[in-house]
């Protein structure tokens, strides 16, 4: 983020900013709250995945990493990679976050769009965010508008893979949903509470969105009362 006297776009942030801090203390706090409650089947988070992968026919591999809450598939190598809490855990939130990321292993081999459109952005959009405020500052500092104008289009970059993103995760969270129940890991009264660490998860990327918008908009702000 840039600050210079008297910056008054940067007020356009703060609700954005709100925003994600209220969500990363939702997730944190829901997490922490529904990880005391164990389901009564039993099973590990990695015992759960497993599960849901031999019902759904699945042959991918599994790695148990440090950490929590940094689950994740890669789609690129084909692994699921489980924190050391959840793939440990036995609660009603590490079953939902395995299923989670079960759901876009399940997407891509479904050929889900947004998934497959998402991956091939990645190596762009990591690219791009990583460029974009580093040139576009270079550009304000020195007054180079070209150089403004490539930063604000490689930050254009990330926000559309943002955007494609939040159907990508709220997908996930659907088939979570679904294979839970299909497979009968939790009881009735349980699914509910999935599903709140789901939506709770959910609202990250909302967030993340939000703020990458917001920040896209003060960019374009500020490259316009340069002009």
């Amino acid at each position: 983020m840039f600050f210079y006297p008297f910056d008054y776009t940067f007020v356009l942030l703060i609700p954005a900013l709100i925003l994600a801090f209220y969500a990363q203390s939702k997730v944190a706090n829901t997490y922490a709250a529904l990880s005391r409650k164990k389901a009564r089947v039993g099973l590990s988070g990695w015992q759960v995945a497993q599960e849901l992968m031999n019902a759904l026919g699945l042959r991918i591999r599994m790695e148990e990493i440090p950490g929590s809450l940094n689950d994740h598939y890669d789609p690129a190598r084909d692994v699921l990679r489980l924190s050391s809490t959840v793939a440990r855990g036995t609660s009603i939130a590490d079953y939902g976050i395995v299923a989670h990321e079960i759901g876009h292993v399940l997407q891509k081999r479904e050929g889900y769009s947004f998934f497959a459109l998402r991956s091939s952005l990645v190596p762009i959009a990591s690219f791009g965010s990583q460029l974009a405020l580093p040139l576009f500052f270079i550009g304000l500092l020195f007054a180079l508008r070209p150089l403004m104008d490539i930063g604000i289009l490689f930050f254009s970059l990330a926000v559309l893979f943002q955007l494609i993103t939040l159907p990508v995760e709220y997908d996930a969270s659907r088939r979570a949903t679904m294979v839970l129940e299909r497979v009968g890991l939790l009881a009735a009264d349980e699914k509910p509470l999935a599903k709140a660490m789901l939506n709770a998860a959910a609202l990250t990327y909302v967030a993340a969105t939000a703020v990458s918008a917001l920040q896209l908009i003060r960019l374009l702000l500020i490259r316009g009362s340069r002009d």
